[in-house]
This record gives C-alpha cells, structure tokens and sequence, in this order.
C-alpha cells in the first residue's frame, strides 16, 4: 500500500499534464447514456428581509427540521442557486471535454432537439439524444445534498431506442471509434443491466486494438435489491474479458458493493477502504477499483493499491457533480498512462478545483490549481 506525500505528488502530476494535449486529442471518448435538469437549492432557515436569509447549514439540521413537523405540518422555503446540465454522464463527459478530450455523448439530452440546458454542451462535444432529459432538485447543505429526482424519461432509454434514435451506423461507428467509454448511472437507469448485455455481444472487439477502457459508475443504488445489483456487478466483471474496466464508487456505494459480495476488510477508515477495494477488484476480476470519499481517495489495480488525500474544503462552492469530476480526473490519468497515485491526485485535484469554482477546470488551470498544493 502506497500513501503519497500530497505537494509532491501534486507536481509530479502537474508535470504529466502539462504535456498531456495531444495524448489527450488522440483519446476518443463516448459517455451515456443518463442526462438531467439539476436545480440547486438552499434551504431557509430564517428569513431575514426580501433579499436576506440563513441557510440551514446541515443535513442533519435539515432532518431535524423535517421530522420535528411529524403529525403537524411545517413551511420549508428552497431558494434557487443555479440551474445547470447534469446527470453522472453529462457532467463527467463535461469534465472530459473541458480537459481537452473529444467527446461524444449519447443519452438523455433531448429527443429530437437538444435541450437548451446542454446547448452549451453540444458545441464543445457531439452530442446524441435518445429521450428528453430528467430533473433532479438537489438542496445543498455543508455535509452532503438532498436530491429529489424527477425521473419520468428514464424508462426510454433501451438498447433498441439508443440503435433507433441515435441510428444503426452512427451508433456503431461512434463506439468502435472511442478509445474510452463511459457508461454510468445505473441506479436511476432500469435498463442498464440489458444495455451492458446486448454491448458484451454486439459490440464485441474483433481485435485486439478495438480493446478499450471501459467505466462504470452506479451511482448510489441504495434503492436498488442486493439481487440486481450483484447482478448488475457480475455483468460489469465480465467486460473485462474484453476490455479494461473501471470500478468507480464513492464510500456508501464501495461499502454496499463489499456487502453483496460478502467481502470483509481489514483496518479503519482510508487503509479499509483501500483493502476494500483491492477486494473488490480481485472478486469482480476487474482492472481497477476506485473508491472516492470526500476528504481522500483510494484505488486498487494488479500492481497493488494507493491513498491519496483531497484538497477538502469545507465551504464548497457547489458539491453536486463533485464525484462525477473525480472520476473524469481520475479516468484521464488512466488513460495518460499515469499511475494510481497520480490518477488519483487528478481526480481529486478536479473535484476539488470544481467545488471551489463551481466550474469544469481547463487543462492549464488544473496544472496551476495541481501546483498549488
């Protein structure tokens, strides 16, 4: 197990991505298939005047609050941040897009037009929609969100309307030409676990250099059965017959991954969830688990196992999306050939960027964020 100094291995990073601009142009992406209106929220609560208010700070104040209205009734006031694109896939092919990688997204984003919320979106990358997206109200607090989903489209999106809507050919030709693949959201999508089946057999590589990296992220299936979701995990294991796949879980999901498959870890907090998802990764016989919690992240692949700290902060800008730029850091140091130090140090070097920010970093002002710490 290898825990690296963070300010060294910040720059050593920084120094792999200076570089990177033209690895990064010859790296063809394709994400799908989610996509999602988010609303950003705070919750009141005292309202001062018209244009002043305190914000419930916690979650867990926030609970209080809603429990305390148990057999009488409460008035909760949300006041609106940001409305913004979002989804796992969306945000995470964002992300990519904005540090330097060609991306196509195939998903969510409007069908037949593209939605006006990822106008922006659909000049920078080619984007393809199958259904018209989903709406998530998520209310921030200081120690996580409530997300609140709307979720009356994510029933349309089937292997048979992805081939449909997006077309036979381009469909087959925006695959074979990725060099990456990211395919997330599992939870929300009823469909995916068929969608993965029909790729393992459809899209199979018919050499060795169509091989590709593959993603996965399920996106806190707290609401799936254990049964779907072992399931859905031994599908996700059998890509790796046929390409290279990454794991990527936040703490709650590496946890309920490790119960469904009956693993027990050693150690307490960063060094179990490393043993964690070292265990993970042999189970399922995968390429590489990543675990990210928010204070640190960990990751697992043949060569062993590392733990790198994040640039915390607790005031976050925005905290929505934070998981999905880890995991486009983290994706593109794979993909740079960097080691699992520092793909996690881009990882958590872009999510900590984007909460401070509230924007998707560049290139250039990830490597000068990356030589500040």
């Amino acid at each position: 197990m290898n825990a690296t100094t963070s300010s060294r291995l910040a720059r050593q990073t920084a120094e792999k991505l200076i570089g990177s601009r033209a690895a990064l142009q010859r790296t063809p992406a394709l994400l799908g298939f989610d996509g999602f209106v988010d609303h950003i929220y705070h919750a009141v609560d005292t309202r001062k005047s018209a244009t002043e208010y305190t914000r419930i700070k916690t979650l867990k104040s926030f609970g209080a609050r809603v429990s305390g209205a148990a057999g009488k009734s409460t008035n909760l006031e949300v006041v609106i941040q940001q409305t913004k694109l979002g989804g796992n896939g969306p945000i995470m092919a964002f992300a990519m897009s904005s540090l330097g990688v060609p991306v196509t997204y195939c998903g969510m984003t409007g069908y037949p037009k593209v939605h006006p919320i990822f106008a922006d979106f659909a000049k920078r990358s080619n984007v393809l929609g199958v259904t018209e997206p989903a709406v998530t109200d998520a209310i921030e607090f200081d120690d996580g969100k409530l997300m609140i989903g709307k979720h009356a489209t994510v029933g349309e999106v089937t292997y048979e309307n992805i081939r449909k809507r997006v077309g036979e050919t381009t469909w087959r030709k925006m695959w074979e030409a990725a060099r990456f693949v990211g395919i997330v959201n599992w939870t929300m999508l009823p469909h995916m676990t068929a969608i993965w089946k029909k790729i393992q057999t459809d899209m199979a590589p018919k050499s060795e250099n169509q091989k590709k990296v593959i993603f996965f992220d399920l996106a806190d299936p707290e609401k799936r059965s254990d049964e779907d979701l072992l399931a859905a995990i031994k599908v996700i294991g059998k890509f790796q017959t046929q390409h290279d796949v990454i794991l990527g879980l936040n703490e709650k999901e590496g946890l309920q991954v490790g119960k469904v498959l009956a693993l027990k870890t050693v150690g307490k907090g960063d060094k179990m969830l490393a043993d964690l998802s070292s265990k993970i990764r042999a189970k399922l016989e995968v390429g590489t688990c990543v675990i990210h919690p928010v204070q640190f992240a960990v990751a697992a692949d043949a060569q062993g196992n590392a733990i790198v700290p994040g640039p915390f902060t607790a005031n976050p800008k925005i905290s929505t999306g934070a998981g999905d730029h880890f995991n486009a850091g983290f994706c593109i140091g794979r993909l740079l050939g960097c080691d699992l130090a520092q793909s996690l140090q881009l990882g958590v070097a872009t999510s900590g960027f984007y909460v401070r920010q509230a924007i998707s970093p560049s290139r250039e002002q990830l490597v000068r964020f990356l030589q500040t710490l």
